[in-house]
């Protein structure tokens, strides 16, 4: 892996594969390709072609020649979608964070409406240079989306991922924090729209982002979160091997109770300002819905207003109607708390 855009290096420059691979790349600028498949006799090969605003492509090379075959989304169209940016910053103890921020086509680059979207995982898990739904949705709507590769990552080294080890809500959520304020200084960001967002461990991070930074964020979007890391110890499918998620969970979270206590979103509820919007899977094994009810259980009780969606779907809407009502829903939600002007041509990625 190599933080920004995608890189190729090859080790036998002079290999008939390479030769070819380096026609592609020639023949595709700025995109990413693969060669796929390939017949026992070498003639023929099946290609792959994506980017940042192509969702992917595949054609046939034979005889020297590339044909199309087909589009994974036919109706994607590029000048609707936004560039994915590769960018680097310090974060306040001078580590070195990479990501990507991705600017709503049409629109100026300065004083946006922008997402916070970390990532899940989030250990091993990491951003990459490339064509993402969820990304492209938001854009495409008007909204600037930034990503960065916080500690504990993958990607950067086995010492930057154990660097996020006990580090969840705190250092992992400042470089996020971090981020937010360096889109906010280079002036693409406006300071009083902004809105965080994601799923699994992203969805923690939106939470924990509101707890830690109730004045930064004047949204949240938890989908498939986790919400409390004591109800993470004991429940969730990573724990069908105790031996090992024992020990999992030891080196990143430990056993001081209290200490996850005040890690966890949900026993931190009276410090939240920002509008909420809980998403969550009946049938989640990973997360288990009962993370979000326990969330609800403590909102409620303070009295804070929240908005609620749970479809019979596991870790992840996968099924086409649910996975337009959430986009419906998560855009109705983004336009009330941080409204983006749509472009004229905006619609779905």
């Amino acid at each position: 892996y190599q933080p920004g855009y995608p890189a190729v290096h090859y080790f036998y420059p002079e290999h008939p594969t390479v030769k070819l691979m380096q026609s592609l790349d020639a023949a595709f600028p700025n995109q990413v390709v693969r060669i796929t498949s390939y017949a026992r006799d070498g003639a023929m090969a099946t290609v792959f072609v994506g980017s940042d605003r192509n969702p992917g492509e595949m054609y046939l090379f034979e005889d020297g020649k590339l044909r199309f075959l087909a589009a994974a989304y036919p109706d994607a169209d590029p000048a609707r979608l936004g560039v994915q940016e590769a960018f680097t910053l310090e974060a306040r103890d001078g580590t070195k964070l990479y990501g990507y921020l991705t600017l709503p086509p049409g629109r100026p680059d300065q004083n946006l409406p922008l997402v916070v979207y970390p990532h899940g995982g989030p250990h091993g898990s990491y951003d990459r240079w490339g064509y993402s739904h969820d990304v492209q949705f938001m854009a495409s709507n008007g909204y600037a989306v930034l990503q960065v590769d916080f500690r504990g990552s993958g990607g950067y080294g086995d010492a930057f991922q154990k660097a996020g080890y006990g580090e969840w809500g705190r250092a992992m959520q400042d470089d996020v924090t971090d981020a937010t304020q360096w889109a906010i200084r280079e002036g693409v960001a406006d300071p009083d729209r902004i809105c965080i967002a994601g799923g699994s461990y992203g969805g923690y991070a939106a939470l924990q982002g509101v707890v830690r930074e109730p004045d930064l964020y004047q949204c949240a979007i938890g989908i498939v979160g986790v919400y409390s890391l004591p109800m993470m110890q004991k429940r969730g499918d990573y724990r069908m091997n105790p031996g090992s998620s024992n020990a999992y969970f030891d080196d990143v979270h430990g056993q001081d109770q209290a200490g996850l206590e005040a890690r966890s979103p949900a026993y931190n509820v009276d410090k939240i300002k920002a509008d909420l919007l809980i998403i969550h899977g009946a049938d989640d094994k990973r997360v288990p819905l009962a993370q979000a009810k326990f969330l609800r259980k403590q909102l409620d009780a303070i009295g804070k207003d929240y908005e609620w969606m749970v479809r019979d779907e596991g870790h992840g809407f996968t099924q086409y109607e649910n996975r337009v009502d959430m986009y419906r829903t998560m855009l109705a939600f983004l336009d009330r708390n941080i409204g983006a002007q749509r472009p004229a041509s905006a619609g779905g990625p």
